[in-house]
């Protein structure tokens, strides 16, 4: 199971329970930890994961964070949790104190479903007002899921972190800059769009006229681009786009058709290659992300039922035995075999199949 996967099923389980729980404590046990721990780290080695971590403040003695991470006896990421019905907007100012009296440089204020990611951007060793990333685990887009995955234990690097999370925390700030003036422009920015045509005094009079024309352009503005994407599209310019449309057609002409016109009988050597192909991959990936799908002219092996991720095709239905494997280009190279345990030759090529798709 992939790392997004990990976070969808923990997603699922948070979006399940949340409403059962009625403390912090609740909170921290039933989402934050198993969240950590979904990153990697161990939750429960206080080398690597302290729980109420003492982070004196000049004079106030015993302040305590309620988690840092470890790395070579120096706190990396220090953790602030409330509670799961918390909105996390009044206890920043707690954060803002833990992060200038220790070596961390990143701070995570959460309530085990939104988790703020803050460091110090604006000023040196002060933590920022605004998070660099915000994330709800019940609702996360790719983007946010491959900027969590570099706080991973098995990813995290300071820098690589700290160099993209400026881009990332001004990149947001105008998105959300940008919807909020979709939706209600203000008089400035009104005047900044009309101020190259519109010569005159721009008097309060001339803004309320403006705005509801504003906003209306702003919309179809967005809807022109949208649908200039959809005839690119449509028109095959996009070529990723073609190239997995091709794909899905052949999985249909290939596959389904011949599923639903033919009686398919799966033979006792297309099981025991399968079995093969499971016992080499579970090096790399867990055995149960490697399916199967037999159709009449092939038994094929798939990455997790996914007909566009085929790891192999064992065709043992004609008078010479063969595998085909996809090279990278997804071309498939045919390797003949005597028996089905000749597979095992073929050890290399499959798991760097399987790593293309991990």
């Amino acid at each position: 199971m992939d790392f997004s996967d990990k976070l969808k099923q923990f997603s699922a389980r948070a979006e399940m329970i949340k409403t059962t729980l009625q403390t912090e404590e609740a909170t921290k046990t039933s989402l934050v930890m198993p969240f950590f721990s979904l990153l990697g780290y161990d939750v429960f080695n206080p080398m690597e994961f302290i729980p109420e971590f003492t982070a004196d403040f000049g004079i106030k003695k015993g302040e305590k964070v309620d988690y840092a991470i470890i790395n070579e006896g120096k706190p990396i990421i220090l953790v602030e949790c409330k509670g799961v019905n918390d909105s996390l907007t009044k206890h920043d100012a707690q954060l803002f104190r833990y992060f200038t009296v220790t070596d961390s440089k990143f701070d995570i204020l959460t309530n085990g479903l939104v988790y703020k990611f803050f460091t110090d951007l604006d000023e040196t060793n002060k933590m920022d007002d605004t998070p660099f990333l915000e994330i709800n685990i019940l609702d996360m887009s790719d983007l946010q899921v491959q900027e969590l995955k570099k706080f991973t234990k098995d990813n995290f690097d300071i820098d690589t972190i700290f160099n993209t999370a400026s881009e990332l925390k001004y990149s947001n700030l105008i998105k959300n800059l940008l919807n909020s003036q979709l939706n209600d422009p203000t008089d400035d920015f009104i005047k900044f769009l009309i101020n190259d045509f519109y010569t005159k005094a721009k008097t309060q009079n001339v803004i309320e006229k403006f705005r509801p024309i504003v906003k209306k352009s702003f919309q179809q503005f967005i809807s022109d681009i949208m649908n200039e994407k959809l005839k690119s599209v449509l028109n095959g310019d996009n070529e990723s786009t073609q190239e997995k449309m091709s794909e899905d057609l052949e999985v249909i002409e290939k596959d389904e058709i011949e599923e639903e016109n033919h009686s398919i009988i799966t033979t006792e050597e297309e099981i025991e290659g399968y079995n093969i192909v499971r016992s080499i991959l579970s090096e790399v990936i867990p055995a149960d992300d490697v399916t199967m799908k037999d159709v009449e002219r092939y038994c094929g092996i798939l990455y997790k039922n996914n007909t566009r991720k085929w790891i192999c095709r064992l065709c043992f239905n004609g008078s010479k035995k063969s595998i085909l494997i996809p090279d990278e280009n997804k071309a498939e190279v045919r390797y003949y075999v005597d028996s089905v345990t000749d597979i095992y030759n073929y050890k290399a090529e499959l798991i760097d199949v399987v790593k293309r798709f991990i």
